[in-house]
């Protein structure tokens, strides 16, 4: 879907790494939660308290999910997903244009 309709959004960006990764959180009308941002090159590592489906939109990322030994690389168009309460990392060769979905109370 490339269009969010019917939604609210919060005004105050969410701003992380000294702002080389930035988000805005949108609210749909269902009550799921998403994330509109951008991420700047370089090397990062977060923190999920609720399971995540990433989608990236533009870009290139190289993913190091939760419990495994090899990156893989995510190019726009693609997905991946994050199990609720853990931690990955992601490398940005270039900017790159996400939409995370927060999907709660659900494992992988």
């Amino acid at each position: 879907m490339s269009k969010l309709n019917n939604v609210s959004v919060v005004k105050k960006a969410n701003v992380y790494f000294d702002g080389k990764v930035t988000s805005r959180t949108v609210l749909l009308e269902d009550g799921e939660k998403k994330t509109l941002g951008i991420i700047l090159p370089g090397q990062y590592e977060f923190a999920t308290d609720d399971k995540e489906h990433m989608e990236l939109l533009a870009g290139k990322l190289k993913v190091l999910l939760p419990n495994s030994m090899e990156w893989i690389t995510i190019n726009a168009g693609q997905t991946f997903e994050i199990p609720a309460h853990s931690k990955f990392k992601i490398i940005a060769e270039e900017v790159s244009d996400y939409c995370c979905s927060y999907l709660k109370n659900q494992s992988i």
